[in-house]
């Protein structure tokens, strides 16, 4: 069995490093374990170690360690949300990742009607340009007025939904050889979450939901205020033996 307690206290340390190399607080820097197909024990022991942020990519997996774990846990949805399971997730998550369409921005914001207050939410943005992920595509924000524009105008309109608490952006690099090249994509999301910022004066933006297990102090020092890291906490999983694709690892 993986010691999750070594294991955590090397990736706060990391994170420590890569903030500071760039002059940042490292207590400004959020880390959600992901926790997609592990146990309630084991979550329950990252809970004991201080973790209080957790990840998961599928609702109906998450519904039963919410109940089983306790109160005080912040939920963070970080997978693909299918339409018909909008409902739950705003029921039971307390901050969603993968808002990546007016369309379904538009469903949450209707079935958060009755919350006390906003639903708190990150846009996911395929800056990468990759075919397999999702998000609001802007590989060309920067250089293509179409894309800028159909980007901007569909972010306008999700701004306005009543129900609705825009957060910040949050995106997924590519599988590279070097943790390096992934970089670019980083700073990317962060000039992007900047020149929202100028062209929504009226709207906050302090998060950036980016890096993961092989890349995260790549992020960190690109702006990174949330990183998700799943196997660098609780080792490998069979799942991604199989290569199956996440959105936190």
């Amino acid at each position: 069995m993986i010691d999750i307690a070594a294991h955590l206290r090397s990736v706060q340390a990391r994170i420590a490093d890569a903030a500071l190399r760039t002059g940042r607080d490292p207590a400004q820097i959020r880390l959600v374990a992901v926790t997609k197909t592990l146990s309630t024990d084991r979550i329950g022991a990252a809970y004991a170690l201080g973790l209080r942020h957790f990840g998961e990519n599928r609702v109906e997996e998450a519904a039963g360690k919410v109940s089983a774990l306790p109160p005080d846990i912040t939920w963070h949805m970080i997978g693909h949300i299918q339409s018909r399971k909008a409902k739950q997730v705003v029921q039971l998550m307390h901050c969603i990742h993968s808002v990546d369409s007016l369309r379904l921005a538009v469903r949450l914001d209707r079935l958060s009607v009755r919350r006390l207050s906003p639903l708190p939410v990150l846009l996911e943005i395929n800056v990468a340009g990759e075919s397999s992920k999702s998000g609001f595509p802007a590989a060309r924000w920067s250089a293509d007025p179409h894309e800028r524009q159909s980007l901007f105008s569909g972010i306008g309109q999700l701004l306005a939904l009543p129900h609705l608490k825009v957060e910040g952006l949050m995106t997924i690099a590519p599988i590279v050889a070097e943790a390096e090249q992934a970089r670019p994509v980083f700073a990317s999301l962060r000039r992007l979450r900047d020149e929202l910022g100028s062209q929504f004066p009226g709207s906050d933006w302090p998060h950036l939901s980016m890096g993961m297990t092989d890349d995260f102090e790549i992020a960190i020092e690109e702006g990174a205020t949330i990183v998700r890291i799943g196997r660098a906490i609780f080792g490998q999983r069979p799942s991604t033996c199989q290569g199956t694709p996440a959105t936190g690892l």
